[in-house]
């Protein structure tokens, strides 16, 4: 149990995504304090890997970074008191066109949490199957699947070609999962 704790939080904005809270908080001495908050509904991403050791990832394009970005698949927690298997099975189909046999949890990463509550339940996928493909949004219309040898993983995050943060733990700790 911390010996801080919230006092009052004003909400300053709300977005399509997120809120954006101002929160005042007590510290164990008594003093107060203020700090910007950004509330999430959540995350899921998958790493699915298939039975001739590849995995599936996107290419798509992120407008907080204006760039396109290499990345597992991912999707936000929209649908309120949803299991967060359910959901990446879900994204796994929406984005790749794939169902799987078995989901693995491997962590529930905080991205950012001196400013964000986000919360990402990243998942193994094995046993893949292909499904049609039900892409949600401009950004996955206009996305594009990589198929990457396992063997290529390390090299990509290395160089800089997957530089994001659940990219990065998601593929790591997948591939000491598998052994690898």
């Amino acid at each position: 149990m911390s010996a801080f704790r919230k006092l009052d939080e004003q909400l300053v904005a709300q977005g399509h995504v997120v809120s954006f809270y101002r929160s005042t908080f007590e510290g164990p001495d008594g003093e107060h304090f203020v700090r910007d908050v950004v509330k999430h509904p959540g995350a899921v991403s998958v790493v699915p890997i298939t039975d001739d050791e590849h995995v599936l990832l996107v290419r798509q394009y992120r407008a907080a970074v204006e760039a396109d970005m290499l990345e597992i698949v991912a999707g936000k927690r929209d649908v309120p008191g949803e299991d967060p298997v359910v959901t990446a099975a879900r994204e796994l189909r929406e984005e790749v066109g794939h169902a799987a046999e078995r989901f693995q949890h491997l962590t529930a990463l905080t991205h950012s949490p001196g400013f964000c509550d986000e919360v990402n339940h990243i998942y193994l996928a094995t046993g893949l199957t292909a499904v049609q493909r039900d892409h949600q949004g401009i950004e996955e219309e206009h996305m594009t699947i990589e198929r990457v040898p396992l063997g290529a993983v390390r090299g990509l995050i290395a160089d800089g070609s997957i530089s994001d943060a659940k990219s990065i733990v998601g593929l790591l700790l997948g591939l000491d999962r598998l052994g690898r």
